[in-house]
């Protein structure tokens, strides 16, 4: 590695599905600056959010670990700070840590006054629930872009941001590094946006410009009737309002980086949390959580300038949440000090090894503790190899297959292959590496026998009845 360490910027939204990029083949949208950073540096055609959902994601970004380890549920969970952050890693190695825009790890909703986002929009994350982060300008969630507070450090003083949710927060973080920041040490800055999470809204101009624009969608593109179809074109048209504002802050902050001289010393990273179904398979626009590509498939593209002949290289090794942690700090030369499931990718990036030496990575959706929502009573695991994604589904009697499609072939998931017995040898070698992989990572999901392959954390035990008249007694109830 070089002598002088590089600067780290991250830039992640919120609900960017991967194919909505046309450096990703969307055929809409105009995204020149997010194309232009993937043809300056690698993209991972095949990187997946492990577990489609806000906090999870989040949590795992943050830690580096599995959700399952932690039985963390979609939503409304408050992450310890007992937890080693990314922070505390590039604390250790020196840089500093900033930190700004939406954290969602303080409990969301429910543990926050009044049950709303307005509420935690104006409720400050408290400083030991803030990641160890050094410089904290952010809020917990909003979803209101053209309403939204922030917070810096331990001061509770709601800021509001003027603008634009994404161009407040791209004018915030380049303010900061700017004048602000400390220029003895190098910066692991991430700057977290919630658009194009909805709800779907962009600046006047931008909306203007899609209003019954013309667009081509998908074979997945599914609607109940013509009513249902043109509300899911009307949604799809604003989300890729928000998506083109995103990449015109994306060329803003790419375009400073020049100008203040820092871009030959900054590694730029971009992804998204997770992606949205948007109309696909029927599914209402603003759902993710399925295993569907629509929902797990996520940019992510690495530009490190100290690499310039990886320039425009497309890998199409899946890659997984897990492993970011140890791929942003292995961009700067770091190794995270605990033991970690995810792997480091930066050696594939710099050309230094061909890659993990993996079938695939492991998908999952742990828990939804809110009633009538998605997967409340069936949750899911699955397996994504770079040709085919096999998915069980099942209640607390374990989860069954479920489905499997061949992606190269059908890249829109038209066509469920899980009862195909021209296809019962590449289902049963997925089931086994899924399977495989919940052991590796102690992952308690119950999983039904399956493929001549015995189930997992299956007990069928005898446990006598406890009267609870004598637990009363003993108790002094």
């Amino acid at each position: 590695m070089p002598e002088t360490r590089p600067n780290l910027l991250v830039v992640f939204c919120d609900q960017l599905r991967r194919d909505a990029i046309a450096a990703f083949g969307d055929p809409n949208v105009e995204t020149p600056h997010i194309d232009r950073l993937a043809q300056n540096g690698v993209s991972f055609t095949n990187a997946c959010s492990s577990y489609p959902i806000c906090v999870p994601f989040r949590f795992t970004l943050m830690t580096g670990e599995y959700a399952h380890s932690r039985f963390v549920p979609g939503i409304e969970w408050r992450m310890s700070p007992a937890e080693r952050t990314l922070a505390d890693e590039f604390n250790a190695g020196g840089y500093e840590s900033i930190y700004l825009g939406k954290w969602h790890l303080y409990g969301g909703h429910a543990l926050l006054p009044g049950h709303s986002t307005r509420k935690a929009n104006l409720t400050p994350v408290p400083r030991v629930h803030q990641g160890r982060w050094q410089k904290w300008l952010g809020f917990e969630l909003r979803n209101g872009h053209f309403d939204t507070c922030y917070y810096e450090d331990d001061d509770p003083t709601p800021r509001p941001i003027e603008t634009y949710q994404t161009d407040g927060l791209f004018n915030l973080a380049m303010e900061h590094l700017e004048d602000r920041r400390d220029t003895d040490k190098p910066f692991a800055c991430v700057i977290s946006v919630e658009p194009p999470h909805f709800p779907y809204e962009a600046p006047a101009a931008l909306e203007a410009r899609w209003k019954d624009r013309p667009m081509s969608v998908p074979p997945s593109f599914q609607a109940r009737d013509q009513e249902e179809r043109e509300r899911f074109l009307t949604l799809r048209r604003l989300y890729y309002a928000m998506v083109e504002n995103l990449d015109m802050n994306v060329g803003r902050l790419r375009a400073w980086l020049e100008k203040t001289g820092l871009a030959q010393d900054t590694i730029v990273v971009f992804f998204s949390d997770h992606g949205e179904m948007g109309g696909c398979h029927g599914i209402p626009t603003a759902h993710k959580q399925y295993p569907y590509e629509e929902s797990i498939g996520i940019p992510l593209i690495v530009h490190d300038p100290r690499y310039p002949e990886r320039a425009n290289l497309r890998l199409p090794a899946p890659t997984c949440t897990e492993d970011l942690f140890p791929t942003l700090l292995g961009l700067c030369g770091l190794e995270p000090a605990n033991s970690l499931p995810g792997t480091n990718l930066a050696p594939l990036i710099r050309n230094e090894d061909a890659g993990p030496d993996r079938p695939g990575v492991l998908l999952e959706y742990v828990a939804e503790t809110r009633a009538n929502s998605l997967f409340h009573v069936e949750t899911w695991r699955g397996f994504r190899s770079e040709r085919f994604k096999y998915t069980v589904l099942g209640d607390v009697n374990g989860g069954k297959p479920w489905q499997f499609f061949d992606l190269e072939t059908d890249p829109h998931e038209m066509n469920n292959l899980i009862d195909d017995p021209a296809w019962e040898e590449e289902i049963r070698c997925h089931h086994g590496w899924m399977r495989d992989r919940m052991v590796e990572t102690e992952d308690l999901y119950i999983l039904k026998p399956a493929w001549g392959m015995e189930g997992l954390n299956i007990w069928d035990v005898d446990v006598p009845r406890i009267d609870p008249a004598i637990v009363s007694q003993d108790l002094d109830l």
